[in-house]
């Protein structure tokens, strides 16, 4: 997938990991000269945030396949952008994105829209919310009576 212009419109967090990736290595634009640290720290920092969200697995196949599925809901291109970005688990995180949501879905179709989002949900979001729980299991007898006493 090529960038045409980055300027132009809202990008996808894939979009914008593959240009920074592309600025860091050289490749199609200037790779940032030493007078540039700062922008090279943040290239790189934005890059590592990058690498561990979702678009990390995506690709520009399944950014349109993505986009085809969610066409029927006729929403914005910058609501179908932020839902691939954020891959909501909830309707209330739908109608956090969704402008007007009420009025444009029903609440069957938000759910729809859920389930098609959840087809594209990689697997190692499920893993990390697993990972919280194990945090809280290995919390000592203590600190739970302390918890327990400040309810």
């Amino acid at each position: 997938m090529e960038i045409i212009n980055d300027n132009a419109a809202m990008l996808t967090n894939y979009e914008v990991m593959t240009l920074l990736s592309d600025i860091q290595a050289g490749r199609g634009q200037k790779k940032p000269d030493k007078s540039l640290q700062q922008l090279a720290t943040i290239t790189y920092e934005a890059v590592k945030y990058l690498e561990d969200r979702p678009c990390k697995t995506q690709t520009p196949e399944i950014i349109e396949q993505f986009m085809t599925d969610v066409q029927p809901y006729n929403l914005t291109k910058s609501e179908k952008v932020q839902l691939l970005n954020q891959y909501p688990s909830t309707a209330v995180e739908i109608q956090l994105i969704v402008e007007e949501s009420e009025e444009r879905l029903t609440e069957d179709q938000i759910y729809e829209l859920l389930e098609v989002i959840g087809k594209y949900r990689p697997s190692e979001a499920i893993e990390e919310d697993g990972e919280e729980d194990d945090e809280n299991e290995d919390m000592d007898e203590g600190e739970e009576e302390d918890i327990t006493e400040q309810e």
